[in-house]
């Protein structure tokens, strides 16, 4: 029997009547558990016996969170969200579904948090889709060799410690030595290549987070850019989700052919927070109180980059991990686990930092096990006796200092070398292209800054860079084709900066 209960003339008994022999709903079975304990960032909770590892509950304060362990009568589960609005007693339900993120075109120039929902105030994201954060890396078959560079635009990097397209590099050093102006840097210089970069800002200040972000856009790489922001006044729980969801992103571009540049800042706050949540939820302690998958959870992540194939999408995730020390201290835990995990590191001492050089990388001890292979044979041709020059300069100036009397040749060493050292100089925000690195290393190597003190060899790199833009542009297009440099480009190069020093005698000469 059907009737439109609409209609102005039904009365109340044909209604009865038709909710009567209407069929009854089907039942719907959901389970609810009850919460027995609340802590800082994590919840205990009892009576959902199905649920499932990584699975996110909904609590009826409205906080989310995340099911870290299953015990027979009891789930330990990590709040994303404050763990204030919770109390005890109330109910939780399940939503079936693992932690996801949003991915997409949407979310590039925006800023987001862990879970991709947006940060900024540029209203809702039109995201294409929603991803899992937990995914798992691509097997060996999926991947090919490392074979394109990543220009970084820093001389110190590009030209002694390269990094490949889908290499995992870690960047490493004590707090306040230039980590993150590195890999901002390296952002910056994507400008002119169709890379995409994500930000990840893992327990970081937000005044920290908005200088970056101020940096991106002044740099006009905002639109190729997606930020992601966990910071410390944040839940725990957030920042151990968000390297794993900017990861998702990276692989939803990839998967589309194109290349992506992850930057990881740091996963020293990333094991921190993840501590955190492992001794709350009571879970045993292991070498400095770290839970004992510490070593998996970093492996986990950091095994997603990668150089794919083009059954795989043909893209690339490269991945700058940043990890901090403290006293220089290269062999404590969390460090030595993202040694061994990564293709290489940047280290960056505060021993060079004292001494006013930035970046401060220290070539004796960065290293990149496979970014040599992806390095141009001009870099190679130009710098490829840069770290043998700086380890003996550094001997010496070592041995120098006991007042030792030194023959003419040992005295030319010292001066080279510290004018080599003077040309690794560079200024922050200032990436540089391909054709002006080499041109100021091919100078350096032969003698050009010799001599000169601090100023007066930055004005000379100056004057150099800019006649290298003007002058050297057909020899940029060629390295851009073949990556050679051969001699009369190397002539020329050297040229233009005997013009650069002798333009700076002239000046400094006085009036006859």
């Amino acid at each position: 029997m059907t009737l439109d209960i609409n209609a102005p003339s039904v009365e109340p008994e044909e209604l009865i009547q038709v909710l009567l022999q209407s069929p009854p709903p089907a039942p719907r079975l959901s389970e609810v558990g009850v919460v027995a304990q609340v802590g800082d960032g994590i919840a205990i909770v009892s009576g959902l016996e199905r649920a499932l590892s990584d699975e996110v509950l909904e609590f009826e304060s409205g906080v989310r969170g995340i099911v870290l362990d299953l015990e027979p009568d009891r789930l330990g589960v990590v709040l994303l969200g404050a763990s204030e609005r919770v109390a005890v007693g109330e109910r939780v339900m399940r939503s079936h579904r693992v932690v996801s993120t949003q991915v997409g075109e949407a979310l590039l120039g925006r800023v987001v948090d862990a879970l991709g929902n947006p940060s900024d105030a540029k209203g809702q994201l039109k995201a294409s889709a929603l991803h899992a954060v937990e995914a798992e890396a691509p097997s060996i078959l999926a991947r090919r060799a490392i074979s394109r560079p990543l220009a970084t635009g820093i001389k110190a990097i590009d030209a002694a410690v390269p990094i490949g397209l889908g290499q995992r590099q870690l960047v490493i050093g004590d707090r306040q030595t230039g980590k993150t102006s590195i890999c901002v840097d390296a952002i910056l210089n994507q400008k002119s290549t169709e890379v995409i970069c994500i930000y990840c800002a893992i327990g970081q200040r937000g005044d920290a987070v908005a200088k970056v972000i101020a940096a991106i856009r002044e740099g006009g790489m905002m639109e190729r850019t997606i930020v992601m922001a966990a910071g410390d006044e944040e839940a725990a729980g957030l920042a151990y989700v968000a390297p794993y969801a900017a990861m998702t992103m990276a692989e939803n571009f990839a998967g589309q052919g194109r290349d992506v540049l992850v930057v990881l800042d740091d996963l020293t706050h990333h094991a921190r927070s993840y501590r955190e949540l492992s001794l709350l939820l009571r879970r045993p302690p292991g070498r400095e109180a770290f839970p004992g998958d510490i070593f998996y959870i970093h492996a986990r992540l950091l095994e997603r980059a990668g150089q794919f194939t083009e059954t795989a999408g043909g893209g690339s995730i490269t991945a700058l991990a940043i990890v901090e020390t403290q006293a220089e201290n290269l062999s404590a835990y969390i460090p030595t686990n993202l040694i061994s995990i990564t293709d290489g590191q940047v280290y960056l001492s505060p021993r060079l930092v004292r001494k006013n050089q930035f970046p401060a990388v220290d070539l004796g001890k960065s290293v990149s096990r496979v970014g040599g292979k992806a390095q141009s044979p001009a870099f190679r041709s130009v710098a490829g006796n840069l770290r043998v020059t700086l380890s003996q300069f550094e001997e010496l100036e070592d041995f120098a200092r006991f007042g030792t009397r030194l023959d003419d040749a040992t005295r030319a060493r010292l001066t080279r070398g510290a004018a080599v050292r003077g040309a690794l100089r560079q200024a922050e925000r200032d990436p540089m292209p391909t054709v002006e690195q080499l041109a100021v290393l091919t100078a350096a190597n032969e003698g050009v800054f010799d001599g000169l003190n601090e100023a007066d060899a930055d004005a000379v790199i100056s004057r150099l860079r800019n006649a290298a833009r003007r002058d050297l542009a057909d020899i940029a297009d060629s390295i851009a084709k073949d990556g050679t440099l051969d001699d009369e480009a190397r002539a020329r190069m050297l040229a233009l900066g005997q013009r650069a020093r002798d333009a700076d005698r002239s000046v400094d000469a006085p009036d006859a």
